[in-house]
């Protein structure tokens, strides 16, 4: 007879609080490890909803994706604050165990890349960062080889009478995606037409939720690396926080951004 079902094994505590192994006997090497695991935790699920909103999209079912999409604003919301508990460490406390950390970096997060290229921003330069873990590897590479969220919203444009160029449509989508004047215009004209394009305006503005989110959840995160480690590289060879101020300038659906200037 099997046991009956209970809390922790449902949610299999044994496994998931004995995931948390300090290497020093630093009292925040705890916090540290917690809040990068739940961070993961949360890309997970992140990753889950993208994935069923562009299978939505893609089927043209658009109102249904909205409710995906808005979890995933939360969600991030939930992401950014995260970074004031991390804060609560001073520099002298991070420091104090930093060197048990070696090499490894947020930079190597194959779940966050993953996210990215759901996201569409495509780069290929990130794979060789995980040629140790197979499963993960293949995930990145699926993510990167298949059409992002932003692919699968622009095909809905002439679904609905807009004119996209077939440049757009049929190009190589594990490369970057580059502006294109012509999906500007088509968005353009849904935000001057909203109530005929309603659905495809909601659309467009939950994606703008998403890279607002993602772009706040960056800037914090900036603040955070500078607050406990000032200029210091990065342990994963990175220039800490001089990288991650760069990457504040992406955005995942740039037309949605530009059009802005010119209603």
């Amino acid at each position: 007879m099997s046991e009956p079902m209970t809390y922790a094994r449902y949610l299999a505590l044994d496994e998931l609080l004995s995931s948390q192994k300090p290497l020093s006997d630093r009292h925040d090497e705890l916090l540290f490890i917690v809040i990068h695991q739940t961070k993961e935790l949360w890309l997970k699920e992140i990753i889950h909803e993208v994935g069923l909103a562009k299978r939505l999209i893609e089927e043209g079912d658009l109102e249904p994706a909205y409710k995906a999409l808005a979890r995933v604003s939360r969600i991030q919301t939930i992401m950014t604050l995260s970074w004031d508990v991390l804060a609560t460490m001073t520099p002298a406390d991070y420091l104090s165990f930093r060197e048990t950390l070696g090499t490894s970096s947020g930079f190597q997060s194959h779940q966050f890349r993953t996210l990215e290229y759901l996201l569409g921003l495509k780069d290929d330069s990130f794979l060789r960062f995980h040629a140790e873990r197979p499963e993960a590897l293949a995930e990145l590479k699926g993510a990167l080889e298949a059409p992002s969220l932003y692919d699968v919203a622009i095909a809905q444009l002439p679904k609905h009478g807009l004119s996209v160029p077939d440049t757009v449509l049929k190009r190589d989508v594990a490369q970057a995606y580059a502006p294109s004047p012509e999906v500007e215009a088509a968005w353009l004209e849904v935000y001057r037409d909203t109530k005929r394009y309603w659905e495809l305006y909601q659309l467009a503005e939950k994606l703008v939720d998403l890279d607002d989110a993602l772009v706040t959840w960056r800037h914090k995160h900036v603040l955070t690396v500078e607050r406990i480690i000032g200029g210091r590289p990065g342990t994963g060879g990175t220039d800490g926080a001089g990288y991650l101020a760069k990457t504040l300038q992406r955005r995942c659906f740039p037309e949605l951004w530009s059009l802005r200037t010119k209603l």
